[in-house]
């Protein structure tokens, strides 16, 4: 079992920046790729980020290329999405999510929210014009 905490979230004004964290506990955060998803109110929850479970390959949403990045730490069993540039479009609850692919090898992700293991409980992002 493996647990999910994300923190880092608020209120920024357009132009600004956040720091988003997850961290982990339970069995090896290092055999997990993990992912960030947002979901802003009336729409359906979307893929932003991945970082296989090496470090080694990322990948991001259109939408966030340029502006977004993510990273880990596996010796502190954390990831973090740094958040520049921010957009009023990008207000959202942020969740953190983890997929176990220590087999599908060290650059693989996923940016299917369906095929995540474990979720995080989320963390309000919110960007004002």
């Amino acid at each position: 079992q493996v647990q999910l905490v994300e923190s880092g979230g608020g209120l920024v004004q357009a132009g600004g920046s956040l720091r988003l964290s997850c961290a982990a506990s339970g069995r090896s955060f290092s055999g997990y790729a993990m992912g960030w998803f947002r979901q802003a109110p009336g729409k359906e929850r979307e893929f932003v980020a991945a970082v296989s479970w090496s470090g080694a390959n990322t990948g991001y949403a259109d939408s966030v290329k340029g502006r977004l990045t993510i990273s880990r730490d596996n010796t502190k069993n954390t990831m973090y999405l740094q958040m520049n540039s921010l957009k009023p479009e990008d207000t959202a609850i942020y969740y953190c999510a983890a997929d176990w692919t220590y087999f599908s090898g060290s650059t693989y992700y996923s940016v299917k929210d369906e095929e995540y293991d474990y979720w995080g409980q989320g963390t309000q992002v919110t960007v004002s014009a």
